[in-house]
């Protein structure tokens, strides 16, 4: 039997992300040799990539960074998949992520797949993607990027647990003066989820749908067809409030709606993202 202790097996585990047992076989092999197992599980690894493509990954966390551009700000968020919490908060993995944050800060890739092909040290992110995967043994995804420039960016990460990495992460532009409201709004977004920043920028399409299942809805109700468009409308506005980050109720004051915060700053949003992991 190799020779080696549970010690050297939660050094080996803590060290490549690898599960236990993976991990115990690996230094069976290796005759209880760390190096040699680590070697070991890099290789089964790689033969292990077209096994996972099919699982689902969708732990994982959001890595986010903001930074002057010149003519403002740039702020770049990242979402990287795994499978399990575990890898999430596997320091091999949290180091990965910023390998990958800092790809797509220096690169300026718009989306994620650019990303996969910008190089670092050497190689290019997709290769060092699939090497994580080979030495952790899980299906590992950088799912997408956001960029977000603007006078000021305000950067938001949020941890759902206090024992993970950021799960969910949110940028908010300004111009100088929102700046000031800018953290209390971007952790309002975090909350929040809104999908548009105005009315204006809802898909006409999807306006369209929600109004044909207003009537619907109305007329299955069996109001009065002279009160129909008035409902409508008003089911309409409901949607928005729901929707839209400028007509939704501020977390901090429901009285008042986000945009009537940012209204009494004196400036104005220029847009916002928000990742959260696997949604």
């Amino acid at each position: 039997m190799a020779n080696y202790t549970t010690a050297d097996i939660k050094a080996l585990r803590e060290r490549t992300g690898a599960g236990m047992m993976d991990v115990k076989k690996a230094l069976d092999e290796a005759d209880g040799d760390a190096e040699k197992a680590v070697e070991i599980i890099r290789v089964k690894g790689l033969k292990g990539i077209a096994k996972r493509e099919g699982r689902a990954a969708s732990a994982g966390l959001v890595v986010a960074t903001v930074a002057d551009d010149g003519q403002g700000q740039v702020g770049v968020l990242v979402e990287i998949n795994a499978e399990t919490d575990f890898v999430a908060k596997n320091q091999k993995f949290l180091d990965f992520a910023d390998q990958v944050l800092a790809a797509a800060v220096d690169s300026g890739a718009q989306d994620a797949e650019a990303l996969a092909e910008v190089e670092v040290d050497g190689t290019s992110v997709k290769d060092l993607t699939d090497g994580m995967q080979a030495v952790i043994g899980e299906k590992i995804v950088v799912r997408r990027l956001a960029r977000l420039s603007a006078p000021a960016v305000e950067l938001y990460l949020h941890r759902t647990s206090p024992d993970l990495p950021a799960q969910v992460g949110v940028l908010v532009g300004t111009d100088a003066k929102a700046a000031e409201v800018a953290h209390d709004v971007a952790m309002h977004v975090a909350a929040y989820a809104p999908d548009y920043l105005t009315r204006e920028d809802v898909p006409a399409e999807v306006v369209d749908k929600e109004r044909a299942i207003a009537e619907e809805t109305t007329r299955a109700e069996g109001k009065p067809d002279k009160a129909i468009p008035r409902i409508v409308e008003g089911r309409l506005g409901g949607f928005f409030k729901e929707h839209v980050l400028l007509e939704q109720a501020y977390a901090k004051d429901p009285k008042a709606t986000v945009g009537k915060i940012v209204e009494a700053s004196g400036g104005k949003l220029t847009g916002f993202v928000r990742f959260r992991v696997g949604a």
